[in-house]
């Protein structure tokens, strides 16, 4: 009986000492605390923030690169943008002169870099600002020797019996207007009587931005419609000031004499220095170029005007 109570308590002894080995071998793991979920929580957001700097900070390097070869491109000298033939005419106009304006054409003449016959321009920046009634300067004139451009003109009248002369490519009434509305517009002028007009103020919109809409200024609405007509054939142009008080025009052809040039620029000067507002004083033309289409511009001396 002695033998088996000391074999019982050597088994008891035994499952207790196998239990205590256990519990020694398993890993303590502790439960997270609220303080410790927060320095985790903490820890994620202060790396996610600095992920995100990280990424502005390269985009904003991608940005600046991007934006600083654009600047790189715009600062270039435009005359070295242009085609090789554009570099080559450049280099025979001496930047730091002014030249007579009868070279200039001659000088315009043989800078074109156009195989087409290209249009001769003259740019006049003004001392004026437009922004003022008087000093928004706009008028037309018949250059001496034409402008070179084949012009269609148009005559809208209705009810009325067209001259036997008149030069016109299109007359037409209420056919003529049913084209606008269709955007059908075959004509570079449009002419009519002070009449006719009311019945064009709803076509303002269509004509207007294309320059097309009758003016009496520009001498397109008249009741002497054949002479209209043959002025615009003749060679009759309209000019007048941009927002930066510049006038920009054509005064004819590469392929027209260095004479028939000068008189057409000269004629549109005389024009223009007859225009001058009473309001100001001191210097009225600010400068003068010349260039052809697609060409290099040339500096005017104004005191050879």
């Amino acid at each position: 009986m002695a033998k088996e109570l000391a074999k019982s308590k050597d088994k008891v002894n035994k499952v207790e000492t196998k239990e205590e080995k256990e519990l020694k071998t398993t890993p303590i793991v502790e439960k997270p605390t609220a303080k410790a979920g927060k320095r985790s929580s903490k820890a994620i957001l202060e790396k996610q923030a600095l992920l995100e700097k990280e990424e502005r900070k390269k985009n904003s390097e991608e940005i600046n690169a991007s934006e600083k070869t654009k600047l790189i491109i715009k600062t270039r000298p435009k005359a070295e943008r242009r085609s090789k033939k554009y570099k080559e005419v450049y280099k025979t106009i001496d930047q730091s002169k002014q030249y007579a304006l009868k070279d200039a054409m001659k000088l315009a003449k043989l800078t074109s870099t156009t195989k087409f016959d290209a249009s001769i321009e003259l740019h006049i920046n003004l001392n004026v600002d437009p922004r003022h009634a008087d000093q928004n300067i706009r008028d037309s004139i018949v250059l001496p020797a034409g402008s070179g451009k084949s012009v269609r003109i148009a005559v809208y009248i209705e009810d009325l019996e067209a001259p036997k002369d008149l030069q016109a490519d299109i007359v037409g009434g209420a056919e003529l207007l049913q084209n606008i509305d269709k955007g059908v517009i075959e004509f570079d002028v449009l002419i009519t009587t002070p009449a006719m007009m009311p019945k064009l103020a709803r076509y303002a919109k269509t004509l207007g931005p294309k320059g097309l809409m009758p003016n009496p200024k520009s001498g397109t609405v008249t009741n002497d419609l054949t002479k209209a007509c043959q002025e615009a054939k003749a060679g009759k142009i309209e000019y007048r000031v941009d927002s930066n008080g510049i006038v920009h025009t054509m005064i004819g052809k590469v392929s027209f004499s260095e004479d028939d040039l000068l008189k057409n620029a000269e004629s549109l000067l005389v024009s223009i220095k007859n225009n001058k507002p009473a309001s100001i004083k001191g210097t009225y033309l600010k400068s003068i170029y010349v260039s052809t289409t697609m060409g290099p511009s040339i500096k005017v001396d104004q005191s050879s005007i």
